[in-house]
């Protein structure tokens, strides 16, 4: 046996009868109650494996287990005192379980057991498909800007289905693009419930750790994400889940299985909180408008169902929100930036052209910027007629502060305000940006609903101007130059044989080839930019798969037109949305 070196206290401690034995005794020293170690003789250096868990005040350990090689002696007094007070010594929340609807069936969301270290965490289960969820947030806040600092990963692994990549790289790399369009499906919901003026940078993360083939992973990832939030210390307003709505003849079906979407005509996404719908998904079959009102009202209350349960869940086992880390910009800056920007901000929003409008734009917030900040100090003569904000606006010296004249206090002295030798700036850059924005955003909407018109002098019902020509590049298969207003694309159409569709690698270990895939792409030229080029954006991708589930019904048949189709789609101008191009 080692010897016992002063004031460390030696316990023998034997393995589980459960696990596999080792031969041997092995002898835990502990210095510190909190920092254990082991020593062991060398006659038992067959050890396979030893784990240990000790409770939080070390005066006994918890539980702990030795694999080894053979059958131990087990001792009654180390097994009674393994049995020790449970998760309630460790810091930590106990795990918690809970059922939760998911259309016809119910889904398992457990907490606590899995990520304990992260601010929220959810291990939901639907059969036996199983979405690992956390959330982290920095303990800094970032540079504050006019958008949620909020990044979302999901990846599906290949081990969730019993295999391993089919490519050289055998690990998961990068993001494929059916991962992609699963990250933005979490984040469009998320990302409107988040409170304003939060400015910690947010990570969630998603991973599918089991995949049955029959429940699909993407709605309960949305949900998992949703509950994962709603547990964490992310300031947010309510709580969001998704669903999937399926028709099958007549008959809606929530979260329909991979067998029943085979025969599905409708393939919804929906997520929302309980009282309002933020985001929906998909594509049908040429149904009526009235099927698809119906199946949205199907899949709020399905989603109402589910937040109610997570409400309940919340109040059990949810973090306090760290509201007190929100910032807002001065409340006093909206007037004052309306009232030294608001006729110039008139004047410049009708500028028709979008380029000359842009700069008239950021001239004036740099004029603002230097009139309210440390670049420039707002002067009295700035603002005729404001006599009175002035003296809200300026941040002045202490009104107890005082400078006594003769070095003493009495009642006869005479008491002298210090007075600063250059004005005090008012504002930070950053609020005065966000503010501006926002005045900007305000101004244009007010001109648009109470003066019936826009930036380029249409009114709401006009529509831009459309132009189109074909057959601009002789060796392409197919081109066409699309024109709407500002906006344009350069679209290119190559066809080929089967060897050119695009194989895709999925969970189901089922070979998928697409036919007919369509490619979409916003280089930084086309709003008069310079930025990064490399691999298609998040953003991309999604606009690319919009357009290619609005071609692919109209389509013939594989029998009648036996070709791959790629088609690529180039934004050359962008002056509003482009998807639609």
């Amino acid at each position: 046996m080692l010897a016992n070196p002063s004031g460390v206290r030696s316990t023998a401690c034997y393995a589980q009868p459960s696990h596999f034995a080792f031969s041997g005794r092995c002898k835990l020293l502990s210095s510190f109650p909190n920092r254990p170690r082991f020593l062991s003789p060398k006659k038992t250096s067959k050890f396979c494996s030893l784990s240990l868990l000790l409770s939080r005040n070390g005066v006994r350990c918890n539980s702990f287990a030795v694999k080894a090689l053979v059958e131990p002696e087990v001792s009654e007094s180390v097994a009674a005192a393994a049995g020790g007070a449970g998760a309630g010594g460790s810091g930590l929340l106990p795990p918690v379980s809970v059922k939760i609807p998911f259309g016809d069936r119910e889904i398992l969301i457990e907490t606590g057991h899995i990520g304990r270290q992260a601010s929220g965490s959810v291990v939901a289960t639907d059969g036996e498909t199983i979405v690992y969820t956390s959330v982290c947030l920095s303990d800094v806040p970032s540079e504050p800007s006019d958008f949620f600092p909020l990044s979302v990963t999901y990846q599906e692994r290949f081990s969730a289905a019993g295999r391993t990549s089919g490519g050289f790289f055998k690990r998961e790399g990068k993001t494929k693009d059916n991962e992609v369009l699963i990250c933005r499906m979490i984040d469009r919901p998320l990302r409107p419930t988040m409170l304003k003026g939060f400015y910690h940078e947010t990570q969630l993360l998603s991973w599918v750790l089991s995949y049955d083939g029959l429940h699909c992973p993407d709605a309960l990832a949305v949900t998992a994400a949703g509950i994962a939030v709603a547990l964490s210390e992310v300031p947010h307003s309510e709580a969001i889940a998704g669903v999937r709505i399926g028709l099958l003849g007549d008959k809606f079906v929530v979260n329909p299985t991979t067998k029943e979407m085979e025969g599905s005509t409708l393939d919804l996404f929906l997520a929302g909180t309980d009282n309002a719908i933020l985001m929906i998904e998909g594509y049908c079959d040429f149904l009526p408008e009235e099927k698809l009102l119906e199946a949205v009202q199907v899949g709020q209350g399905a989603v109402r169902q589910i937040c109610s349960a997570v409400k309940a869940l919340v109040t059990k086992c949810g973090k306090p929100k760290m509201l007190d880390a929100i910032r807002l910009p001065p409340p006093e800056l909206y007037r004052l930036v309306e009232k030294i920007a608001g006729d110039e901000l008139h004047n410049v929003l009708q500028i028709k052209s979008k380029i000359p409008r842009r700069k008239a734009i950021s001239l004036l917030e740099e004029k603002v910027i230097n009139r309210l900040t440390d670049k420039g100090y707002i002067s009295i003569e700035g603002l005729s007629g404001s006599g009175e904000t002035i003296q809200d606006l300026i941040d002045e010296e202490d009104e107890d502060e005082e400078i006594v004249v003769d070095g003493e206090v009495d009642e006869g002295d005479v008491h002298i305000k210090p007075v600063s030798r250059k004005s005090t700036p008012l504002f930070t850059e950053v609020d005065v940006k966000l503010v501006f924005k926002e005045v900007s955003s305000k101004i244009l909407r007010r001109r648009i609903v109470e003066g019936g018109k826009r930036s380029d002098g249409r009114s709401p019902e006009d529509i831009r101007p459309i132009t189109s020509s074909c057959g601009l590049l002789p060796r392409a298969h197919g081109s066409a130059l699309f024109t709407r207003g500002e906006t344009q694309s350069l679209a290119v159409v190559t066809l080929g044989d089967k060897q050119m569709a695009q194989k895709l690698d999925n969970l189901a270990n089922v070979e998928e080839f697409k036919r007919f895939y369509l490619q979409y792409s916003f280089p930084p030229s086309s709003v008069g930019e310079v930025g990064r080029m490399g691999a298609p954006s998040r953003r991309e991708i999604g606009h690319g798969t919009l357009a290619e589930r609005a071609l692919e019904r109209i389509l013939p048949t594989e029998d009648a037109f036996p070709y791959t189709i790629r088609v690529e789609s180039t934004i050359t101008e962008s002056n509003g949305s482009s998807r639609c191009f």
